[in-house]
């Protein structure tokens, strides 16, 4: 998935965001990883680009590097536990929801995101 998701970003224009997130909660198992497709499909559909780092049992997959931090226009954490590397994102927007949230209403999060 990750990998068509950074074709599909690089092909993506228009007026949609950038956005970047981080998911992670204490197990690190399927809700880490339901939280980042749910969170992809929804900006994909509504024209944002993302890319989302996960940040579970297997460590930090899909790794958010400096260009992907300072070209975005927002940052979502939809996490359950603390965020390791927090200090990349210091001066960027960022909004922080649980991860059952962001699993269950990934249309709000990003709304959120957008205002």
């Amino acid at each position: 998935c990750a990998e068509d998701g950074l074709e599909v970003e690089a092909g993506a224009g228009g007026d949609g965001m950038k956005i970047i997130g981080v998911t992670a909660c204490p197990t690190g198992i399927a809700h880490t990883y339901m939280a980042a497709e749910n969170l992809e499909k929804a900006a994909k559909a509504a024209g944002h680009q993302i890319k989302m780092e996960t940040q579970g049992a297997m460590g930090i997959e899909n790794e958010l590097t400096a260009a992907d931090v300072k070209n975005a226009d927002v940052v979502i954490f939809a996490v359950d536990i603390e965020v390791e590397k927090k200090e990349r994102f210091e001066g960027k927007k960022v909004i922080k929801v649980g991860v059952t949230e962001a699993i269950k209403n990934p249309n709000g999060v990003l709304a959120r995101a957008s205002g």
